[in-house]
């Protein structure tokens, strides 16, 4: 079945409440203030099951000027505009102001109802149809459907439910595939269910026992019950009139202007760059002028920011803008928005939002060309080092295929990862070229090691990089070899000069020489012929070349003396023995015994238990 969700606009007491009633039998009036006073303060909602195929849900909206913010809390869900005109009042000032929120807001088609035609005569009639059509001129509503019609005899009104049904098959499905997001119009309590938020579900779709985050509070809640239309469901999907009873939440703790979405996708945002068009009828913008901002339910405090170092934004004209929210609020990009004066409280423009990611702009900036032409592959390159999946989701709106679609488009290289990680392929290369030649440089400059530790490579070039991007570079160099946490240059060949040669052998001796009674290592390289640095860089390599064993920060044996040590344990496997006597074994003293021993409990030669130590 399809669902269409129609607002009703118009100037207050011109008939929006009376014809829904006419053509649903549903009084959307529910305040008793409302029926006491004769017009509508809050929103209203009725349905109507035009076809078996189609059901249509009517939001009906104030008219009075005090109330158009309520009117705001309705219209951005919409499907398409029912604009009531009275015929025997013609134009007035909020007919005006609705018609320009819905032209702002994008609402893509609408119908005309000129009510209480009962009133007036057909050359009257004749007259308000042309100051429409001279109203309507240029916009969305231009060759609309034009019907008179009257609430109290019914005439017309078959003929307004055609044309219902004849626009409503024009409305294309919302996307119940996007995310799910819900902005709340009203919150009640219900005694013996609890809490219940009402909204349009504007995409995505939310099932009974699903979780949910409210944002921008960033508290998830189970939905406990669906309802749709006033009916219990399993599942409501884009498009509908949606109520969910809200476990573990008091209705005081939500309020219209919140947004229910899924949790953990969104962050609330405090700024918002965007395509802003002022009205005609506007005075002219300052830079940083306050105004208050309405998007889908929530109306905020903000301040409108100019780029360029434009002072004022003239009548009529569009630009590209700053919004500054007093406070955070869920918007994505697209999200059409309303901008109303301080005082007089009267609209004065609107846009739609662009980006979200709060960059901060030089003066010199084409702000314009970067905003024109935001995509996913441009949000990459921007980034220092690219962005994942989870972070694009946020920034943009749009559900990881469309992302990856995106990309697929654009320049970008996936790394893989739990959730790709997108990066800019020009990037990808240069940086891979950075890392090839700060490994060959590190050669140059240290032609006895081996090559450049992976993190000191990473610290260098790319600092601040996820460590998942720097292996990603490394791996497809096919220039560099990892081993372990160091990188080399493939063709790297360690070449020894006759006078290393001759100091690494002096370093050999040495140790060989001891035994098990271990020289000091500062003692055998200042003895090694070389300068401290290039000894301690052959005595590293004789320690990777497993000619000498590390067994502390302070102590190293020839390989020979290790060995040696082994075969004399090995005929004592399976016996105890402490410290002294393995002493009296070796023949070497405290100082090296029991560093040796930690290095044999390490080598699962020796097991310590207790005093003791058993030869395994």
């Amino acid at each position: 079945m399809k669902h269409i969700i129609i607002g009703t606009a118009g100037h207050i007491d011109h008939g929006k409440t009376a014809l829904v009633k006419a053509l649903t039998g549903i009084d959307a009036d529910r305040l008793e203030e409302e029926k006491r006073r004769g017009i509508t303060i809050d929103l209203g909602f009725a349905h109507l099951q035009l076809t078996p195929a189609l059901r249509l849900g009517f939001v009906d909206v104030p008219g009075h000027e005090r109330f158009v913010k309520n009117m705001l809390a309705g219209v951005g869900g919409i499907d398409l505009v029912l604009f009531v005109i009275a015929a025997d009042e013609s134009i007035k000032p909020q007919t005006r102001e609705h018609f320009d929120i819905c032209r702002l807001l994008g609402i893509p088609r609408g119908i005309i109802a000129l009510t209480k035609a009962d009133l007036v005569d057909a050359d009257l009639l004749g007259l308000v149809k042309l100051e429409v059509e001279e109203l309507v001129a240029g916009s969305f509503l231009e060759g609309a459907p034009m019907v008179p019609v009257s609430s109290v005899t019914g005439a017309g009104l078959e003929e307004l439910r055609k044309e219902l049904a004849r626009t409503a098959a024009t409305v294309p499905e919302k996307n119940a595939g996007g995310h799910f997001r819900l902005p709340i119009d009203r919150v009640f309590s219900v005694k013996g269910f609890g809490t219940v938020a009402t909204g349009t579900l504007i995409s995505g779709s939310v099932e009974k026992e699903s979780e949910v985050e409210v944002y921008p509070a960033g508290r998830r809640l189970r939905v406990r019950g669906v309802e749709v239309h006033g009916s219990k469901a399993e599942r409501a999907v884009a498009g509908q009139r949606t109520a969910l009873n809200l476990a573990d939440i008091e209705a005081a703790d939500l309020k219209r202007g919140d947004v229910l979405s899924e949790p953990g996708v969104f962050q609330p945002v405090q700024h918002l760059d965007c395509r802003l068009e002022l009205l005609g009828s506007a005075k002219p913008l300052k830079h940083r002028a306050p105004v208050h901002f309405h998007s889908g339910t929530a109306e905020i405090e903000a301040e409108v920011r100019l780029f360029g170092g434009a002072a004022t934004l003239p009548p009529g004209a569009t630009a590209y803008a700053r919004v500054v929210l007093r406070e955070p609020a869920l918007v994505l990009p697209g999200d059409r928005f309303i901008i109303r004066m301080f005082s007089p409280v009267v609209t004065i423009g609107g846009g739609v939002a662009i980006d979200i990611g709060e960059r901060r702009y030089r003066r010199t900036d084409d702000v314009a060309g970067r905003l024109e032409n935001l995509g996913v592959g441009r949000l990459v390159r921007e980034a220092e080092f690219g962005m994942g999946m989870a972070e694009l989701v946020a920034r943009t709106g749009k559900l990881p295929r469309e992302i990856a679609a995106a990309a697929a488009q654009a320049p970008l290289i996936a790394v893989p990862q739990p959730q790709p990680w997108y990066v800019d392929r020009a990037w990808f290369q240069s940086a891979r070229e950075r890392l090839v030649r700060a490994v060959k440089e590190f050669h140059r400059a240290n032609p006895l090691l081996p090559g450049m530790a992976r993190q000191d490579l990473r610290s260098r070039e790319l600092p601040g990089a996820p460590l998942f991007v720097l292996d990603a570079l490394l791996a497809g160099a096919k220039e560099l070899v990892v081993e372990g946490e160091t990188v080399r240059s493939r063709g790297h060949t360690l070449v020894l000069r006759q006078d290393e040669e001759e100091a690494r052998g002096s370093i050999e001796r040495a140790f060989e020489q001891a035994g098990l009674a271990a020289p000091a290592m500062a003692e055998v390289l200042a003895k090694s012929g070389v300068e401290p640095k290039r000894a301690r860089s052959l005595l590293e390599i004789l320690l990777r070349e497993k000619r000498l064993v590390r067994v502390n920060e302070e102590l190293v044996f020839h390989r020979a003396a290790i060995e040696e040590l082994r075969r004399m344990l090995a005929p004592r496997r399976g016996t105890r023995f402490q410290v002294g006597a393995f002493k009296e074994w070796t023949g070497i003293s405290r100082k090296y015994a029991i560093p040796l021993l930690e290095f044999l409990d390490r080598e699962h030669v020796t097991r310590r238990e207790g005093d003791e130590r058993l030869v395994l």
